[in-house]
C-alpha cells in the first residue's frame, strides 16, 4: 500500500507557517492528476490568499494523503461564492476516511470517504465566513466526483464545453447555501455565455 496507513490520518488546516513544505507536497499530489500542471504561482495564488480553507489528511508519518484548495470572495458583485478549486486523495487512500478530526465537519453523508471530509470541511469553514454558495468545475466522464458532489446536495448549473485544456468537458457544480442564492446567481450568470479560460483536467478522487 505504497506506505501509507490510509485507516489512521489526521485532518488538518493548511499552515502558512509551513507553507514551503506543505507547497511541495500538495504540487506534487495534485500533479498526479492533471493532465497538465499548474504553475507554481497557481499554488501560491489560492494557498497565500485563502490557506485557511486549505484542508489536508495526513498518515501516521505526517505524510499528505488527501488535500483540497479552495477561495472565497464576492461573484460578480452579488453572492459570496466560495469555489473548490483542487481536490486531490493518493490512490491508495480513495474510498476511506476514517481518523481524527481536529477540525469537526457537521451533517457528513453516510458514505464518509476522505474526500467527502475534506469536502465537507471547505465547506463548513465557507459558511462560517457567511458563504452564499459554493461553486466548482468536474469532468462530465468523472462520475465518482459528480457522486460526491451531488450527494453533498450539489446541483448541475452549467455543461462548459470543451473547458479543459486536454479538450474534455465539464459540469459547473453548485452548492447553494442560503434561501434564494440560485435565483441570485442566475441573474448575475445570465449574460456570462463567454467560453470560460480552459484549464488543466484534474481528476478528482472517487468516493
Amino acid at each position: 500500500m505504497s506506505g501509507h496507513d490510509c485507516q489512521d490520518l489526521r485532518y488538518i488546516q493548511y499552515d502558512s507557517c509551513k507553507g514551503e513544505v506543505y507547497l511541495e507536497a500538495i504540487r506534487q499530489i495534485i500533479s498526479k492528476d492533471l493532465s497538465e500542471p499548474y504553475s507554481i504561482y497557481v499554488y501560491r495564488y489560492f494557498l497565500y490568499q485563502w490557506g485557511h480553507l486549505c484542508f489536508m489528511a495526513l498518515d501516521k508519518d505526517d505524510s499528505l494523503v488527501g488535500v483540497v484548495v479552495n477561495k472565497l470572495e464576492r461573484h460578480r458583485g452579488g453572492p459570496m461564492r466560495g469555489y473548490i478549486a483542487m481536490l486531490a486523495v493518493k490512490q491508495e487512500c480513495r474510498g476511506k476516511g476514517i481518523g481524527q478530526l481536529e477540525i469537526a465537519p457537521s451533517q457528513l453523508p453516510a458514505n464518509n470517504s476522505l474526500a467527502t471530509r475534506l469536502v465537507r470541511m471547505a465547506i463548513d469553514a465557507m459558511i462560517e465566513r457567511d458563504a452564499d454558495e459554493v461553486a466548482l468545475e468536474t469532468e462530465i466522464t468523472n462520475t465518482a466526483a459528480m457522486k460526491l458532489y451531488e450527494r453533498l446536495g450539489f446541483l448541475r448549473s452549467k455543461r462548459l464545453h470543451r473547458y479543459y485544456l486536454n479538450g474534455n468537458t465539464a459540469f459547473r457544480l453548485v452548492l447553494y447555501l442560503k434561501e434564494g442564492t440560485g435565483f441570485a446567481t442566475c441573474a448575475h450568470d445570465i449574460h456570462d455565455n463567454e467560453q470560460a479560460e480552459p484549464l488543466p483536467s484534474c481528476g478528482e478522487p472517487g468516493t
